[in-house]
C-alpha cells in the first residue's frame, strides 16, 4: 500500500479511538471516523497477546492485502483495525469475509459489490 493511505502518527490513532465509533465482531474491531482527505487512511493493530512477531506480521500482511484489492470500494475514511487474539487460526478466505462485512456494517465500504465475489 502506498504511504498516502497509512496513518502513522499515535496522535491521529488516539483521536480514532476517542471517536468511539467503532465496529466489532468475532475477530476484529474496526475503528473509523470521516476523512479529512480526498481517500482513505488505515492503521493496523495486533496485540502482543495474537502470537509472537512473525504470526502478528502475516496477519498485517494479509489485512494490508484485502484493502488493497477493494481499495476502489472504500469511501474516504480514517480507520483503524484491531485484530483478537480469536482470529489467529483464520485462513485467508475467512479473514477477507469477515474484514469486508465490518467494513460494510460500518458504511466505509458498499456492500453489492463486494458481494458479487463470494
Amino acid at each position: 500500500m502506498q504511504k498516502k493511505y497509512r496513518i502513522k502518527k499515535t496522535s491521529e490513532i488516539d483521536a480514532i479511538f476517542n471517536q468511539k465509533k467503532r465496529v466489532s465482531g468475532k475477530y476484529f474491531n474496526i475503528f473509523y471516523q470521516l476523512s479529512e482527505n480526498d481517500s482513505f487512511r488505515f492503521a493496523i493493530s495486533i496485540g502482543k497477546k495474537y502470537g509472537n512477531a512473525v504470526r502478528r506480521n502475516l496477519m498485517k500482511r494479509r489485512i494490508r492485502e484485502i484493502i488493497r484489492k477493494s481499495k476502489d470500494l472504500i469511501k474516504p475514511f480514517d480507520f483503524v483495525v484491531v485484530a483478537k487474539p480469536d482470529s489467529n487460526e483464520l485462513n485467508f478466505e475467512t479473514i477477507e469475509k469477515e474484514m469486508l462485512k465490518l467494513l460494510t456494517r460500518a458504511k466505509i465500504m458498499e456492500e453489492a459489490k463486494w458481494r458479487k465475489d463470494f
